[in-house]
């Protein structure tokens, strides 16, 4: 799951003023004056080769209506992968080798998951990614870290996560101090006592 979060966790509206409004929410783009270099490699490596994409249908109108008109390295990998689209709805899926996941979508999910293939990657999509944290199918968070508070707006760790334990893979920090850290799940959650 790869997702651009400010400091007190927000995820809606990252990259511009009109992406996600629900809620009154105001500072659509606020990662846009965070740009510089290193984000812009590091994107591209995570957004290259190959994989599929799991997304919410919000998400999927916003990608479908922008990337199948665009090339480079960051847009052929999406028109080239399979693009499983969570909906309760049936909508028009227009995108190349989109797929409708709907019914009973967390068994759907889990089936998914065993198959064969590359690898599922989740952009966006926050009701979908809330299904994803309550019913553990979360194996890797690659989060973009904003330095930047934005108080209200949806939240990637909503109610109902489930609690999980996950380890360090990588982090860097970009000039503009972004942090970049990649955290795959490692089990249970641990405590113990300062005593």
């Amino acid at each position: 799951m790869l997702s651009f979060i400010s400091l007190d966790g927000v995820m809606q509206a990252p990259g511009g003023p009109d992406e996600d409004t629900s809620g009154g929410f105001q500072y659509g783009g606020w990662t846009v004056p965070y740009g510089d270099d290193l984000s812009g490699t590091l994107l591209v490596k995570q957004m290259s080769g190959l994989y599929d994409l799991l997304l919410g249908r919000k998400t999927y109108d916003i990608f479908a209506a922008y990337w199948p008109q665009r090339t480079g390295a960051i847009a052929d990998p999406f028109n080239k992968a399979t693009k499983y689209v969570v909906s309760a709805s049936a909508p028009k899926l227009t995108w190349e080798k989109s797929l409708l996941i709907d019914g009973n979508v967390v068994a759907k999910l889990k089936e998914l998951k065993q198959q064969d293939g590359p690898m599922l990657q989740v952009h966006g999509s926050g009701s979908l990614i809330q299904t994803l944290l309550k019913n553990d199918l979360v194996d890797e968070l690659w989060l973009k870290i904003f330095p930047v508070t934005l108080g209200t707006g949806k939240r990637l760790f909503a109610e109902g996560t489930v609690p999980a334990a996950f380890e360090l893979m990588e982090s860097q920090t970009s000039p503009s101090g972004v942090i970049f850290a990649n955290y795959k799940r490692s089990g249970r959650v641990k405590t113990g006592s300062f005593d």
